[in-house]
């Protein structure tokens, strides 16, 4: 793939779940992420819904070993870039981060979809981790069907989301809906990193696997 063009790094804006309860970007999703992408010497935009700075669930706050680590992609979440400035411009892929946060915010919102359809028209790639998948549930191939459709991908699971006690208050099950879209699902065991490359598109299915999907990105656009 062109490399002259960034990859956008899409997070959420939406601080709060639909009873209240705070949440965000889950920070390990995108700082790890990050951190590699910047290591591989590839270009990253960061944009959110909203611009700005960006919540971070206060369930993943890092330690301060991480913080350290951490410390250029937390600043970079000080200050992102609105969705509706840069979605028009031309990226070699979108990577969306989760945390429950985004399955507030990414599944309706049209300058989401706008880039990543865009994106994908033009042959770029697409990558999801977590709840970052619910990014896809409002993709549209040219002629009409879901982009997920016959697709093979992985998620946060309904096991996993009940486990964290949050199925009752998410908008939707994340699994259940992209099933119901027509993806293959292809689900590894609770909390176990696990990855699954289908052509240009990328998934995780939980935050242990975000080393791995942010590797199997990197891969991916050096493939082509």
């Amino acid at each position: 793939m062109n490399l002259d063009k960034p990859l956008l790094m899409l997070v959420t804006s939406a601080a709060q779940m639909g009873q209240g309860q705070q949440t965000g970007l889950w920070l390990e999703e995108f700082a790890i992420p990050w951190l590699l992408f910047r290591e591989k010497n590839i270009p990253v935009t960061v944009a959110s819904p909203r611009g700005g700075k960006i919540p971070v669930d206060p369930n993943s706050v890092p330690d301060d070993a991480q913080k350290e680590a951490w410390q250029e992609a937390i600043e970079a979440l000080q200050d992102t870039r609105p969705l509706e400035q840069v979605w028009e411009d031309g990226f070699v892929g979108v990577f969306v981060p989760g945390g429950h946060g985004a399955m507030f915010d990414m599944p309706d919102h049209p300058l989401v979809a706008a880039v990543m359809e865009r994106t994908w028209a033009q042959e770029g790639l697409l990558a999801a981790v977590c709840h970052g998948p619910a990014a896809l549930v409002g993709l549209r191939n040219e002629d009409g069907t879901p982009l997920v459709q016959n697709r093979t991908l992985t998620c946060f699971t309904n096991e996993e989301e009940r486990e964290v006690g949050l199925d009752d208050v998410m908008p939707f099950l994340l699994a259940t809906r992209l099933e119901e879209l027509g993806a293959r699902l292809d689900l590894a065991e609770k909390f176990t990193a696990h990855v699954i490359t289908d052509g240009r598109l990328v998934t995780g299915q939980n935050p242990q696997s975000s080393e791995a999907v942010a590797q199997a990105v990197v891969e991916t656009l050096y493939s082509e």
